[in-house]
Parts: C-alpha cells; sequence; structure tokens
C-alpha cells in the first residue's frame, strides 16, 4: 500500500520514519539502563494502548532483566481531545523501580496520575518513559516526564503507538495532520 493510498487526511506529513525511531529508541535505552542499578528490581509497565508498541521496542534495548506489566488508563478513549481520567485496569501491589511507558507526553495528566497511582501502590520509584514529547506549553513543564525519545510540534500525530480517531497505532512511522 502506498502512502498516498492510506485512509488518513490528504494532509498528514511523516515526522518520523521507521530508522529514525528506531535509532532514537537505541539512545533512549542507553539512558534509561545508566539509571538502573545491577541487581535493582523493574518492573516495565506499559500505559495502554499507546504505550504498548513503545515498550516492546524498549524492551527489546533493554539489557538488564525486568518484569513486564501494564496499566490502562486514558483520557482520550479515541477521540482528539482529552476528558476526564478513566481507569481501565489499575495498578496492583508493585515494588521496586516502576518504568512506565507511554507513547506522548502531550499535557502529561494521564502520566501524572499514572505515577502518583504507582507510588500508592507501593513503587520506590518511578520513571517516567514517553516515545515523543510534544513542544507546548499546555499542561504539566516539558521536562516532567523523565525521558523522551522524540519531539513533535504541537499538532495531532499517530503513528507507532498513538492512533488517529482510535486507528494507525501498528504504523512503524509517525505522522502529523495540522
Amino acid at each position: 500500500m502506498t502512502d498516498a493510498s492510506r485512509d488518513w487526511p490528504s494532509s498528514a506529513r511523516r515526522l518520523y520514519d521507521s530508522h529514525a525511531i528506531s535509532k532514537a529508541l537505541d539512545e533512549q535505552a542507553k539512558r534509561l539502563a545508566s539509571q538502573v542499578a545491577e541487581g535493582e528490581e523493574v518492573t516495565l509497565m506499559a500505559l495502554m494502548n499507546g504505550g504498548l508498541m513503545p515498550a516492546a521496542e524498549l524492551a527489546k534495548r533493554l539489557c538488564f532483566p525486568f518484569r513486564f506489566d501494564y496499566l490502562h488508563a486514558t483520557r482520550y478513549r479515541e477521540a482528539r481531545v482529552g476528558q476526564d481520567l478513566h481507569w481501565i485496569r489499575k495498578p496492583s501491589k508493585v515494588s521496586g523501580t516502576v518504568i512506565v511507558v507511554d507513547d506522548i507526553f502531550d499535557e502529561g495528566y494521564t502520566m501524572a496520575a499514572v505515577k502518583e497511582a504507582l507510588e500508592e501502590a507501593g513503587a520506590d520509584r518511578v520513571l517516567t518513559i514517553v516515545a515523543v514529547r510534544k513542544q507546548h506549553e499546555r499542561g504539566l513543564p516539558r521536562d516532567w516526564v523523565d525521558d523522551f525519545a522524540l519531539e513533535v510540534p504541537d499538532e495531532y500525530v499517530f503513528g507507532f503507538g498513538m492512533d488517529l480517531d482510535g486507528l494507525w497505532r501498528q504504523l512503524d512511522s509517525i505522522w502529523s495532520v495540522s
């Protein structure tokens, strides 16, 4: 299927191809590994649904042992504008260091609620990791998230875990529609 034949807005433009994403994740994994001590108890936790692809790709690059888990909290529910936070799967008892991985750091409210819930559930430390950080000044400060692989403009983005009206999360590239 050619890009032109895909069923999305004609204004869509590719921001990052699979090679750029892969390279950025390699670097992110190195930064993350430097923050984990030998023998440290670690859980890599995907924030569903968007964090599934970034967490799986990041996991393949990590060279230390960890548990793999998930939680599910959403503000978007396949919409383009966030709403109130809705928990589908809250964290149960956790311990040690939890690395929570999501697709995008936009305003940050979902990630902040997740971090708080993980701390309340017993995590000693929570690291917040995202595939992309959106460039704008709304919501939490841009440096609130512990690490991001790539930056995107203040436009609607999809692919690599992020959806366009509930679709296209499976793309190995990142696209934007203004």
